[in-house]
């Protein structure tokens, strides 16, 4: 099994169907905040290893929610999809549990799959499209 952060990434990166698929039905939850859409700050580095600076910003959707034996699960997601954010939540608080494992099996390794074969495809893609120079002492 994953840790948190590694199953709120792969939660936070789905798409939202697919999310939803995999969850399937869920137990009864309550809402403690939102889901509500707000913006958020990006920030990057000149360089990649350069001084900080805000880039822009992105809509961000986040939801807390509270199962019925008061674990609390937390949702983030860019984009406005609050369903997504608020299923999010429901798994991370299930993922917590004492079915986790479960749960992670269930949900979370296929979805982590679904994003690595998808990565995998854009690479290929992008490879195909690569243009290699030749500098001028290899050409003679």
């Amino acid at each position: 099994m994953s840790t948190r952060a590694e199953w709120m990434a792969v939660l936070a990166r789905a798409d939202g169907p697919a999310l939803r698929a995999a969850a399937g039905p869920l137990p009864p939850w309550r809402r403690v905040r939102g889901p509500e859409a707000g913006l958020t700050m990006l920030r990057g580095r000149a360089g990649g290893d350069g001084a900080p600076f805000n880039l822009g910003e992105a809509t961000a959707t986040r939801c807390t929610v509270a199962l019925a034996d008061g674990t609390l699960g937390h949702g983030w997601r860019l984009g406005r999809d609050k369903d997504a954010a608020e299923v999010s939540a429901v798994l991370d608080a299930l993922l917590q549990g004492p079915q986790g494992a479960a749960w992670h099996a269930r949900v979370v390794a296929p979805l982590r799959e679904a994003l690595a074969a998808a990565a995998a495809r854009d690479a290929r893609r992008a490879a195909a499209t690569a243009v290699r120079f030749a500098t001028l002492g290899t050409m003679r």
